[in-house]
């Protein structure tokens, strides 16, 4: 929702929506948009709107967009998207790409529909990537890279053997040149 402030520019309004689908809009009260396509949402707030206002520009925009890359990236995390439409290969950029330990032929789309979580895996050596249905991601989407099977073996067990073994073999030579 967009008003005119006293310099006469334009300012975008921003409404949360509840728990139950509901937003708080001013002079209309409370409307339910949950449940309802962006184009079925700005047609019902423009019929709304046009009681009070002639012809009025309704544009709904998700402001908190986001998806969470996982797994064997070099920085996982949540991300914040300023567009609505991020593709499965932009949001793993926007992790750093995947690590070398990554497994490129097995990375998992997770997307929670109705209550229930559904899964599909990429291939991101194939070309054909792009033509998948779930290549463009939607609000909440998460993405794991799977690990390769060394990474998952050096997992097990704890990353300081290798310095330990080191510390010791160091005293052991100190102690056998000491021992002479």
């Amino acid at each position: 929702y967009s008003s005119l402030n006293p310099q006469g520019t334009a300012t975008l309004q921003t409404y949360i929506i509840d728990q139950e689908g509901h937003i708080e809009f001013p002079v209309l009260g409370t409307i339910k948009i949950g449940g309802l396509t962006r184009k079925e949402a700005t047609t019902m707030l423009k019929e709304r709107i046009s009681e009070y206002v002639k012809d009025p520009i309704v544009n709904i925009r998700l402001t908190n967009f986001t998806v969470t890359v996982l797994g064997e990236v070099n920085n996982p995390g949540t991300y914040t998207v300023e567009e609505e439409r991020i593709s499965i290969l932009e949001a793993l950029g926007l992790a750093g790409d995947l690590t070398i330990h990554g497994i490129r032929e097995n990375v998992f789309l997770i997307r929670e529909q109705d209550g229930v979580k559904r899964f599909t895996k990429f291939d991101l050596t194939s070309i054909n990537v792009v033509n998948q249905p779930n290549y463009y991601l939607e609000q909440n989407d998460v993405i794991y890279v799977e690990p390769n099977p060394a990474r998952i073996r050096s997992a097990s067990y704890n990353q300081n053997y290798v310095l330990i073994i080191s510390a010791v073999g160091t005293l052991a030579t100190i102690a056998a040149i000491l021992v002479k």
